[in-house]
C-alpha cells in the first residue's frame, strides 16, 4: 500500500484527544473524508473531523487524551493512495516530481526535482542547465501528464 503526506499535526485541541491537523489537500473539508491516516506507520481511524480556519480537528481512534495527542503533535498524516479521490485525468501534486519539464516552445528545461509549499502556494523547482522555480497555478502550468513523465510550463522573462 502507497501512502502519501496530506497533513501535520500541528496541536492538540481541548482535553479529549483531538488534535489540530495542517491539511495538505485540496481544501480542509476535503481532508476531512478521509477515514484512516497513518501516524508513524500506524492506521488510526476517523472517528470525526471537521474543518475550522483552514486547519482540521480530527479525534483519531486510539487517542483518547490530551498526553496522547501530545505524542503525535509535529507528526506527519499519511492517506493510503487509494483513498484519494481523483478526477478523470486528474493527479497529486506529488506525481509532478521527477518529470520532464517543457517550456510552452517545447524546449527541455531539466526536470522537477521538488514541490516548494510558500505561504502564497506551492511553486515547482526545476533543475536542468539552471534552476527554474515555477508557480503551481494553471496560468503557468500549461500540461501535466505525469503518467508519460513530462509536463509544459509557461515560462516568462526573468525565471
Amino acid at each position: 500500500m502507497e501512502l502519501v503526506e496530506t497533513g501535520k499535526i500541528v496541536n492538540t485541541h481541548g482535553l479529549r484527544g483531538e488534535v489540530k491537523i495542517e491539511p495538505w489537500a485540496d481544501s480542509a473539508e476535503a481532508f476531512c473524508a478521509f477515514e484512516r491516516l497513518y501516524i508513524d506507520g500506524a492506521e488510526h481511524r476517523t472517528e470525526r473531523a471537521r474543518a475550522q480556519k483552514g486547519f482540521v480537528i480530527a479525534k483519531l481512534a486510539g487517542i483518547d487524551s490530551i498526553d496522547e495527542a501530545e505524542r503525535v503533535k509535529n507528526r506527519i498524516v499519511y492517506v493510503p493512495r487509494e483513498d484519494i479521490p481523483l478526477e478523470e485525468g486528474g493527479f497529486l501534486v506529488s506525481d509532478l516530481v521527477g518529470c520532464e519539464a517543457r517550456d510552452q516552445h517545447g524546449n527541455v528545461l531539466g526536470r522537477v526535482t521538488d514541490v516548494i509549499s510558500l505561504p502564497r502556494g506551492e511553486v515547482l523547482e526545476i533543475r536542468g542547465e539552471r534552476e527554474i522555480l515555477v508557480p503551481l497555478v494553471k496560468e503557468f502550468l500549461i500540461d501535466a501528464a505525469p503518467e508519460l513523465g513530462v509536463i509544459t510550463v509557461c515560462v516568462i522573462e526573468g525565471m
